[in-house]
């Protein structure tokens, strides 16, 4: 996903951004935002339940044996899957992205973004199992930036992303961010980094 060379180059261009801004920029990357490995449990023992009605109409099988096919049934089934539904496969596409936001904005008051000096904090995060990113801004910011601008900055990162280009994706999309940020929370003489500019990986 991104190796140690990548994520210096992040935090570098996290840090040349907020040279000229009093804002604070975290990123953070997360290679799934669930398991989800709920759905593919409740789909295979759902389909075990159907599994006796055929033997009880056509055969002369006994209860122990069927209950035990039954057990066996339900067992395959979950490994496959387990095998095949990995990655939510499964899980509808707005479930996945909702999962994701609420895991956004956890990850938004966890990392300290509501504690800068000047409420202008931005969390840049991505979960790239859900083929999702989202922009969260504290209160200073948000109220001064409308939705069209942060999703300029989102669907280039996507992109990237989906083309395998992650690093360079997120090294944009953070450039971008400090232009925004610079343009509504200039630096102050008494600046300092409040939070730290490392990438954090879920």
């Amino acid at each position: 996903m991104l190796n140690s060379e990548d994520r210096d180059a992040i935090a570098e261009a996290v840090r040349e951004a907020e040279r000229r801004t009093s804002g604070e920029i975290v990123v953070v990357v997360d290679r799934a935002a669930g398991s989800y490995l709920a759905v593919p449990v409740v789909l295979a023992l759902a389909v075990a339940l159907f599994v006796p009605w055929p033997l009880l109409a056509l055969t002369m099988t006994s209860a122990p044996r069927i209950f035990l096919l039954q057990l066996i049934a339900a067992a395959l089934l979950l490994a496959v899957l387990l095998w095949y539904g990995r990655g939510g496969r499964f899980v509808p596409g707005f479930v996945k992205r909702r999962h994701a936001h609420e895991t956004a904005l956890r990850e938004f008051t966890a990392r300290g973004l509501t504690l800068t000096r000047g409420r202008t904090g931005v969390l840049l995060y991505v979960a790239v199992q859900e083929r999702y990113a989202e922009i969260v801004a504290d209160a200073g910011i948000d109220g001064k930036v409308d939705d069209a601008t942060w999703k300029g900055i989102i669907e280039p990162l996507l992109a990237a992303a989906r083309e395998g280009r992650l690093r360079e994706g997120l090294e944009a999309a953070v450039a971008s961010v400090g232009q925004v940020l610079a343009a509504h929370a200039p630096p102050a003489a008494d600046d300092v980094d409040e939070l730290p500019n490392k990438v954090v990986i879920l």
